[in-house]
């Protein structure tokens, strides 16, 4: 009998998940860069279009390669069906949008990326769709902005860049018992440390650019639900307002898939003990880590996620502060992006959330002496020694 792959181990997904040879027998996946498909005769593109009979029509509508993604992702989450995007925030457009129609409300989480914050605020306003924001660690303030016509939750857990951890479980069941549809960002703990969908979210989103392709490459991004509910939410606003993953992006992200789980463990290895160096010197007012018992949720995390993932926050207590340790950092990068293999630093108030109102920064204590860092691949000595020297000059 076959092997059924979601009997294999996470590492066996991860290398062998969603593979499709060609009648080559190739060992790498094979990369298709085809915009279009042909039919063998006009019956059979009626046949195909019409979905009496399987088969690829146009890339904006799938692609092998990038259908291999999709599948191998897919059993890595433990989802029954996966849609790949052009980038992370068209996964999260998209995943908002197919669920929300004009006079429909929204609960979310006030702890956004900055971008997430102005599909939220700005853009949905203008198809009169409305938002309320809440203390995502607060359960209560959740069951209390339930309205008749809120069909939507989203959070992000852990949230960016302060690592703000919501019980994912609890708020699923608040948003089912409204109706509403749960949405979970899960791209800082990864599907190596958190299963939402099997906490009782009912969507899932990544941005592929960080921990999947993990090598600074390319853009990339993913949905991931239930059959039924992927079908009838999102093929046709996949298929027809056109943000398909590139076959060279979706072949890449498949071979960062392969290591995806070598490169987390070791990143979090790395990043517990850089968060130890950083929380133990004196220019440091505040760390925050989720493999630190110092957390906020440290309980929480115990209870729904398997490692503390690879990115710190800390607050040096002014931008100014801020700014010199960056500045003086010889190893570590600075930038705005984070799971890579390269370490990187960045100063959210004046890059990822500058969007963001100071009063709204000011709401989820994001103040202008936060550092956000991604913790990469390099040797743990050698980055604890560069964060240390530019803590002094902090």
């Amino acid at each position: 009998m076959a092997e059924d792959p979601r009997d294999w181990e996470i590492e066996t997904r991860a290398v062998r998940g969603g593979m499709a040879r060609s009648p080559y027998g190739e060992i790498s996946e094979a990369l298709y860069l085809t915009q279009s498909f042909a039919y063998d005769s006009a019956e059979a593109a009626d046949k195909r279009f019409s979905g009496e009979e399987p088969g690829f029509i146009y890339q904006r509508f799938g692609n092998p390669t990038t259908q291999m993604f999709e599948d191998r992702l897919a059993l890595l989450e433990g989802a029954e069906s996966c849609r790949a995007t052009a980038s992370g925030m068209a996964a999260v457009h998209v995943a908002l949008t197919g669920l929300l129609r004009a006079g429909d409300h929204l609960v979310a989480g006030r702890a956004l990326f900055g971008s997430c914050r102005w599909i939220v605020s700005e853009l949905l306003p203008r198809f009169a769709v409305e938002t309320t924001y809440v203390d995502a660690t607060d359960l209560s303030a959740w069951k209390n902005a339930v309205r008749p016509n809120t069909k939507a939750f989203l959070i992000e857990s852990p949230a960016n860049p302060l690592l703000e951890v919501t019980a994912i479980g609890a708020v699923a069941e608040i948003a089912h018992a409204a109706g509403a549809k749960l949405v979970v960002d899960n791209v800082f703990a990864t599907p190596i440390f958190q299963k939402p969908l099997a906490l009782g979210a009912d969507i899932v989103v990544y941005s592929a650019t960080k921990h999947i392709d993990g090598q600074g490459r390319v853009l990339g991004g993913a949905i991931l639900g239930a059959e039924p509910l992927m079908t009838e939410t999102y093929k046709d606003i996949l298929r027809h307002t056109g943000p398909a993953l590139s076959p060279f992006n979706s072949w890449v992200l498949l071979k960062g898939l392969e290591t995806l789980e070598l490169r987390v463990r070791r990143q979090t290895d790395n990043a517990a003990k850089v968060a130890d160096v950083i929380a133990a010197h004196s220019k440091t007012q505040q760390t925050v880590y989720c493999g630190r018992p110092d957390h906020p949720q440290a309980a929480l995390i115990a209870n729904q996620m398997t490692g503390g993932g690879n990115v710190i926050a800390f607050d040096l207590g002014s931008r100014a502060a801020a700014w010199r340790f960056l500045d003086a950092l010889q190893i570590v990068d600075i930038s705005n992006n984070l799971g890579d293999a390269k370490s990187m630093a960045t100063h959210p108030c004046t890059t990822t959330h500058r969007s963001m109102p100071e009063a709204e920064r000011l709401e989820i204590g994001l103040t202008e002496g936060w550092v956000r860092m991604s913790v990469g691949l390099e040797g743990a000595g050698d980055l604890s020694r560069d964060v240390s020297r530019a803590l002094d000059a902090a």
